[in-house]
């Protein structure tokens, strides 16, 4: 069934057109990603599709009745609404059912005769529709989405105008989950968020029953999610049906079929020119007028040709090369005993790493857990409350922080370029075309950039560095996919040594070849990508989960010897117990037929991707489950 249809659309900003034509169409239960440039127009569609905006032409129709979700400019609520209140509000029909019940059971109480009567009559109603809308799993969903997005007791209870806009995007985002809209639609839901924040989001939006569409510049993401690529390229909608790789394939797949057809019919035209001329050279030299209709025919069946345009490639992309003029000693960095403390907080406690020359090291880890102050440590931009961090013979570090600034805003490109780099207007003005700053643009003042045009003028300012070493900080923040493709490639030609922190975890697969994760205030390292760290990962969680499930076989058997000698038991937590007894077991059962048919499946590799995913997702089911069982048991 159609959710969403769009025919024709066209929007103007002025004199601009900022979508040409836009046809297309969403099923229900569809996973949709919407990928483009920046600037093609995703978040004025998005906001078309939500009502937001008005189109200028064409016609947007949706499912009646369909509700949609959407992450809008951060609101201003009352200043005494903390995070819990706000995400409160995505309930605020069941808890106002629930208001209206706690009041009736006061009344019954104290009343009599045919008013109780009707008031229990009421109050039975009002408790069906109070079920019927999940009123009694509210705790539950909240614990999940808390949990997912890593929102402690501490955080709800903080006043929402005290968030930071990322702290407060990720709380909005929350609200919008717990709402369950018909249709959600999420523009860059993973910004924000640490690694396993965006596993849970991926784990809850594959689960999710509504349809799902989704801006995203996290491949990897989207990868997982989606299951259809809607393309604005130059104003206009393609549509794939497939996840993001399987969209790059069959794109490049179109690219090289549409040049063949283009090549070809050059080939025709050009020997359809060729004997024109040969008639009519032929028809002039014999007086054959045979000859001229046969040629003036071939004319006309050329002018009626449809010509089919060549193929264009987006070569818009950022022309990147690094070059490293000496390169560093051995040891790059080494980093012994640090030990540092925010507030009450311990951020690490004797952590020891050291960098070695070539080595690409993806520092990973949950938001807190003190990335960005190791590096600020190792950059000499913050000190640590003990320990040392050493920096190697000749090592030239160039820094790319997350947060970009300059020192004086009120300079254009040009000259925050010039400034570090001395070279000729003209010179500059090529070098800046490289990093699509072009014509007028290298005149913008840099206050008024966006944070992609701050990214790629600071990357342009490293480029041109003598450095052999690159810290970088999130380093594809407000990148689009082609120029976080232009910087991989970029990367990895690189003949220096790389640190980064990035929650990309396609970019971390493709360039890291050490993952250092920080938890636990110590540094684990893991010598491979960042499929080989989530292998590692999985693994030490499969270990776990079967000493808990050792723990779980122990206390059951002590917990039925103690039952038997107490005469008095907790008939609700006894009876809780026992249904998240008969939660695990279900699950289990659904594991091991689950990696029956992986074993029945091993040739065939995108049924095998497919079940392997299902299988984790079972099991990290089944850890919560063991989790709640626990503490039910403590």
């Amino acid at each position: 069934m159609l959710e969403v249809s769009l025919s024709g659309v066209e929007k103007y900003y002025g004199a601009n057109r900022v979508l040409k034509g836009i046809t297309f169409q969403v099923l229900r239960g569809e996973k949709v990603g919407i990928v483009g440039r920046n600037g093609t127009g995703k978040t004025t569609l998005f906001k078309i599709i939500a009502g937001i905006e008005n189109c200028d032409e064409g016609s947007i129709s949706i499912s009646k009745g369909s509700q949609i979700g959407c992450l809008e400019q951060i609101p201003n609520y009352p200043k005494g609404y903390r995070v819990i209140d706000v995400l409160n509000m995505a309930f605020h029909y069941e808890l106002n059912i629930q208001s209206i019940l706690r009041e009736l059971e006061e009344k019954m109480s104290y009343t009599k005769g045919e008013e109780l009567n009707s008031m229990i009559q009421r109050y039975g109603e009002l408790q069906n529709i109070f079920e019927s809308k999940g009123g009694y799993k509210i705790e539950e969903k909240l614990s999940r989405l808390c949990d997912g997005l890593g929102l402690d007791k501490k955080f709800l209870n903080m006043k929402f105008k005290d968030l930071s806009g990322g702290e407060k995007t990720t709380v909005l985002l929350g609200k919008i989950l717990l709402e369950e809209p018909d249709i959600l639609l999420l523009d860059e839901p993973t910004n924000h968020l640490d690694m396993e924040s965006i596993e849970w989001l991926e784990s809850f939006l594959l689960e999710y029953r509504g349809t799902v569409i989704i801006i995203s510049h996290d491949r990897y993401f989207l990868d997982k999610v989606i299951n259809k690529v809607i393309e604005i390229e130059r104003g206009k909608a393609n549509t794939y049906m497939g996840n993001y790789s399987y969209y790059v394939e069959e794109k490049e797949k179109l690219y090289l079929e549409e040049l063949k057809r283009y090549e070809d019919q050059q080939k025709k035209i050009k020997s359809m020119e060729e004997s024109i001329k040969r008639l009519k050279d032929w028809a002039d030299r014999g007086g054959n007028e045979k000859f001229f209709r046969r040629a003036f025919s071939m004319e006309k069946r050329l002018e009626k040709m449809d010509k089919i345009d060549r193929p264009i490639v987006d070569n818009d992309n950022m022309k990147l090369n690094f070059s490293v003029q000496e390169r560093s000693g051995q040891d790059v960095i080494l980093a012994d005993g640090l030990y540092k403390k925010v507030g009450k907080k311990v951020l690490f406690n004797d952590l020891n790493f050291s960098l070695k020359y070539s080595e690409r090291v993806a520092l990973v880890g949950k938001n807190g857990s003190g990335k960005t102050t190791l590096i600020k440590i190792i950059l000499g931009e913050a000190f640590s409350d003990k320990g040392e961090v050493k920096i190697g013979s000749k090592v030239k570090i160039g820094y790319l922080q997350q947060n970009i600034y300059f020192n004086n805003e009120e300079s254009t490109v040009l000259d925050i370029f010039r400034e570090e780099y001395i070279c000729t207007e003209g010179d500059a003005r090529n070098i800046l075309s490289k990093f699509l700053f072009y014509g007028e643009d290298v005149f913008k003042k840099v206050k008024n950039l966006s944070g992609g045009e701050r990214a790629r003028l600071r990357i342009c300012q490293l480029m041109y560095k003598d450095v052999n070493t690159l810290i970088l900080d999130e380093p594809t923040n407000h990148l689009d996919i082609m120029s976080r493709e232009m910087l991989e490639e970029t990367l990895l030609q690189f003949q220096g040594t790389i640190m980064f922190i990035s929650h990309d975890r396609y970019f971390i697969n493709r360039l890291a070849n050490k993952v250092l994760e920080l938890s636990n205030r110590k540094l684990i390292s893991y010598l491979g990508n960042y499929d080989y760290y989530r292998e590692k990962k999985l693994s030490q969680k499969k270990s776990e989960r079967a000493d808990k499930k050792t723990s779980y076989n122990h206390n059951k058997a002590d917990n039925n010897l103690k039952n038997g000698r107490k005469n008095v038991v907790d008939k609700s937590k006894a009876r809780k117990i026992k249904e998240i007894e008969d939660e695990i077991e279900k699950y289990e059962n659904l594991i091991a037929n689950k990696e029956i048919e992986i074993n029945i499946n091993t040739t065939n590799f995108s049924k095998l991707n497919s079940l392997y995913k299902e299988k984790i997702e079972l099991e990290d089911r089944l850890d919560k489950i063991l989790e709640q069982w626990i503490m039910l048991n403590e």
